[in-house]
């Protein structure tokens, strides 16, 4: 399989800003969406044990990203589906040598990578440790474009900030919401209020080229007019890029989330027509949650602009080839693999090639970016031929129609980008299950 993400750039046009939202999908799709994806997810998200000595060589004229992962935060929220543990100091710089090590390996395999994606956890838990771990990528791949990282509200009001000048060129801070109840009820007032919170990326988002603002909706007593003032809020301060998720509720989060924090899943729709109809205008839309200033930059979806990306870290995932690499959650046996001189993978699935390209349709949609040429130059099959009943689907739904100034080129409508937006979710509520079920076993002595 040809990786090339300057071929997907040039196949994918961004969409065109509205001044309001078409008509949003009936609840009956909505469900009837989620049934298929968790159909389709329950049947492919299935890992095999395997123990690799070391990743796979890289591929002749293939393209892959980065990605690094910082499992370490200073408080755990209830909310949150990733993989990370309560920081220890010690812990912490053990594990940022043994990431560095890591990427030494990658390196001596042959890599090459075009961008870098650090996430969390909190990746400026330790800033010295972080610029450390930036600074020997850069000087191990020189080819490397973006640098991207992520952080929090408070990080940003941090003077020590000033150091990853020039060498992070996207930072992506969480804020979650500007409503201070919202704030309270989801454990982020430790960042400070909603005006702190906005003064704080206010005065810091000059620092990076991108910076990028993280909201959510679907939280329970989060009103539409909630929604609407944090969108325009969000707006009114201006970042490069706005990123707007649906909470997500996973098996690892579902005791403590479902009921006593997350919406009824009928408010999504309407939620996401307030999104659309105050982003929409201001922005350019990256994808069914990702707005930005310009339509040609990387956002935290990485994996819509990059076939195959290699992740290093504990709880990383790689996608390399037709197959599926996932890095043990345990940092105890992280350490020690590291230290012995082999990768941390102890997870593998591999994809069938009809498995792939419905994985490729699934991104396509989502970006509102869906382009036979690009099925044609990287997959090289016939997107109508290959996934024929997947897109003849999509067309009687409603989500997607011929542009008649450009046959290559399909027209997502909004209900398109709400179902990418359902489907999309759902892929990453699966992912964060696969998540949930590999730190299940974890003892005392592997956190």
């Amino acid at each position: 399989m040809k990786a090339s993400t300057e071929t997907i750039k040039s196949a994918y046009k961004g969409s065109e800003k509205k001044l309001h939202s078409e008509a949003m999908a009936p609840q009956w799709m909505i469900y009837g969406t989620e049934k298929v994806m968790q159909y389709q997810l329950d049947k492919n998200l299935v890992l095999d044990p395997c123990i690799l000595k070391e990743f796979p060589k890289p591929q002749p004229g293939h393209k892959y990203m980065l990605y690094a992962h910082v499992p370490f935060c200073n408080t755990l929220c209830t909310y949150c589906t990733f993989h990370r543990f309560l920081f220890k100091e010690y812990k912490a710089r053990e594990y940022f040598v043994n990431l560095r090590k890591e990427m030494q390996m990658v390196h001596d395999l042959g890599y090459n990578f075009t961008s870098m994606y650090v996430g969390g956890g909190t990746t400026t838990i330790l800033m010295d440790e972080l610029i450390k771990t930036i600074e020997l990528a850069r000087k191990l791949f020189p080819s490397m474009g973006e640098v991207s990282c992520e952080t929090d509200p408070q990080v940003m009001a941090n003077p020590d900030i000033i150091y990853l000048k020039g060498l992070v060129d996207r930072m992506s801070v969480g804020v979650q919401s500007f409503d201070d109840n919202i704030l309270k009820m989801i454990e982020r007032d430790k960042f400070g209020t909603g005006e702190e919170v906005y003064e704080n990326i206010l005065k810091a988002k000059e620092i990076f080229p991108i910076c990028n603002v993280d909201m959510i909706f679907g939280f329970r007593g989060q009103t539409d007019e909630i929604v609407c003032s944090d969108m325009e809020k969000v707006v009114a301060l201006s970042p490069r890029q706005i990123t707007t998720y649906p909470l997500m509720v996973t098996s690892q989060t579902k005791r403590s989330v479902k009921d006593s924090l997350a919406s009824p899943p009928e408010v999504m729709a309407q939620q996401y027509r307030i999104i659309l109809d105050t982003v929409a205008p201001h922005y350019n839309q990256l994808s069914s949650w990702a707005f930005g200033k310009a339509n040609n930059e990387g956002f935290d979806e990485y994996v819509i602009d990059n076939d195959e990306y290699l992740g290093i870290g504990s709880g990383a995932f790689s996608f390399l080839g037709d197959s599926l690499y996932v890095n043990t959650f345990s940092l105890r046996r992280y350490n020690e693999r590291i230290s012995s001189g082999r990768d941390g993978v102890e997870r593998k699935r591999t994809f069938s090639k009809h498995e792939i390209l419905q994985y490729r349709l699934l991104l396509g949609l989502f970006a509102g970016r869906l382009s036979r040429k690009y099925f044609r130059e990287v997959h090289n099959v016939r997107l109508d031929t290959a996934l024929m009943k997947e897109v003849l689907a999509l067309k009687l739904a409603g989500a997607i129609k011929e542009n008649p100034e450009d046959k290559d080129q399909f027209i997502i409508t909004d209900r398109g980008k709400l179902l990418g937006l359902v489907m999309m979710k759902d892929f990453y509520t699966a992912m964060d299950n696969v998540r949930a079920e590999l730190r299940k076993p974890l003892k005392e002595e592997d956190m």
